[in-house]
């Protein structure tokens, strides 16, 4: 592969993460595969990916390609630079495009890039002796309004995975949908784990699918566990002569509530059973809490300050 550029062969800027050169690798070999991809150049052009696969995805060979191109990867580089973690011996590609192949879908998986693509997929069968380990588990975030963790609602996500075919030998990419029943108190960071629905492969037990609950910021109320905390601002003179908190509700309720003590800077109101339902009981719920910002007056007359002296004085 002299003069290529293994970032052009790969269809991917300089600066791409790891996941992006596995998602890249993954949609071009799956494009050109020989045994889907019956044009003429398909089969060089399959060995090229895996040679710049196997360069990129190797931080070492990376590192000297970067610095050094394919000249001083190839060719080594001088042991003075090798003391930065590049790679300082002669690299030589095995020559083996299947070989990377397999390797990458047999070994690693491919669901992570969540990427979509018809073609088939062609493994040998499980060799004897080989004992089955399942593939680590695949954490996605599932971001959700605090309205939909008061309520409970349904959400539907669409996947891809690899699935066996019946031959026990080939695969095919098939998309599914899973289901989230989300509770209603819900928290951040439950976790929704989907047993067994990563790709499937014939040396490996599919990884389990977990969803990760992130919470998104609310305009009006902030969550901790199961209270609901609402912030009013105020004015010195609410503060100390009283006043009503009009708060609408989640589940769109309107309450008016009478603050009828002095309101120092620490005072909070607690209202029992306003706040989110708790998970393992949804009709029972946590306290909505009332907290204040009190705007003080930037100055004063002498005459007002007299004035609220008088009004302070108790005899």
């Amino acid at each position: 592969m002299v003069g290529s550029d293994y970032y052009e062969t790969l269809e991917i800027n300089r600066h791409a993460t790891h996941a992006e050169i596995k998602q890249a690798y993954r949609r071009l070999a799956l494009k050109f595969h020989p045994s889907s991809n019956k044009e003429t150049g398909s089969a060089e052009r399959f060995s090229q990916l895996a040679e710049a696969y196997d360069v990129l995805s190797d931080p070492q060979r990376k590192a000297t390609y970067d610095k050094f191109g394919e000249e001083g990867l190839k060719g080594g580089i001088p042991p003075e630079f090798g003391t930065t973690g590049a790679w300082s011996s002669k690299y030589v590609y095995h020559g083996n495009p299947e070989k990377t192949f397999r390797q990458f879908f047999g070994g690693n998986n491919p669901f992570a890039d969540f990427y979509t693509n018809d073609e088939p997929l062609q493994f040998g069968g499980l060799k004897p002796g080989v004992v089955k380990t399942q593939d680590s588990h695949i954490e996605r975030d599932l971001h959700l309004s605090l309205d939909d963790l008061f309520h409970g609602c349904t959400k539907k996500i669409k996947i891809s995975r690899r699935v066996m075919n019946e031959d026990g030998y080939t695969s095919s990419i098939k998309d599914k949908i899973l289901t989230i029943d989300v509770k209603p108190g819900w928290k951040e960071g439950t976790r929704i784990i989907f047993p067994k629905e990563g790709d499937q492969g014939p040396n490996s037990i599919p990884a389990d699918i977990v969803f990760i609950v992130r919470q998104k910021s609310h305009p009006l109320f902030v969550r901790q566990l199961s209270d609901l905390i609402y912030k009013v601002q105020i004015s010195l003179e609410m503060a100390l002569t009283g006043f009503s908190v009009d708060v609408e509700t989640l589940d769109g309720r309107l309450l008016s509530i009478p603050i009828n003590d002095i309101v120092h800077p620490a005072y909070k109101k607690v209202v029992s059973g306003e706040g989110m339902p708790l998970s393992q009981d949804p009709s029972q719920r946590g306290n909505l809490i009332i907290t204040f910002d009190i705007q003080f007056p930037e100055k004063l007359s002498a005459e007002r300050k007299h004035l609220i002296k008088q009004a302070l004085t108790f005899k």
